[in-house]
């Protein structure tokens, strides 16, 4: 199983981007899907996951202005950023979890975020 993330780049303060993660070597449509981020000298944190079953999970920081959706048909996860902060910088790492250890959990390369006050 493959990810690719993309979307990432450079936005002020305001500002929306959009993410996107595409899956191929697997059976896209059982995997939870995630979005996690890491800035510099912190830990990696939960920013959303939406289950197979589209069950909603976002981090406490992103509530109401991040939205988490897939599209089973194109294999692929998207995360929408809206009004976005300096404080949201980090590199953005897309994730695939499959509903027990036989199926694998599975990382992204990570996109660069930055927003700029």
């Amino acid at each position: 199983v493959q990810l690719q993330a993309s979307g990432g780049g450079l936005v002020q303060s305001g500002g929306s981007l959009r993410l996107s993660c595409t899956v191929s070597g697997g059976s896209f449509s059982v995997y939870a899907m995630g979005w996690y981020r890491q800035s510099p000298g912190k830990e990696r944190e939960l920013v959303a996951v939406i289950t197979s079953g589209y069950k909603l999970t976002y981090g406490d920081s992103v509530k109401g202005r991040f939205t988490i959706s897939r599209d089973n048909t194109r294999n692929m996860a998207n995360l929408q950023m809206n009004s976005l902060k300096p404080e949201d910088t980090a590199v953005y790492y897309c994730n695939a979890k499959g509903p027990s250890a036989a199926w694998g959990n599975y990382w992204g390369q990570g996109t660069q975020v930055t927003v700029s006050s």
